[in-house]
């Protein structure tokens, strides 16, 4: 493979060849980055429900902890 990249100008290594790979490759890479955003964003959601589920729980425990000490 390096042989065959020696003889060719520096812009069919550096321009041409990553332009072919984005033509190529390009729905496969968008749909792997779209579904690592999405999945970062599911799981942000699902922390803040949770967290938030627990802040619930532990008000309402200590506002019924304390009403029955009356």
């Amino acid at each position: 493979m390096r042989e065959i990249f020696a003889g060719m100008p520096w812009w069919v290594k550096w321009v041409a060849v990553p332009v072919i790979a984005l033509v190529v490759f390009g729905g496969l890479i968008a749909s792997v980055v779209g579904f690592v955003i999405g999945l970062l964003f599911k799981v942000l959601v699902f922390a803040a429900l949770v967290g938030g589920l627990i802040y619930i729980v532990r008000k309402f425990m200590a506002g019924s902890s304390s009403r029955s000490d009356w």
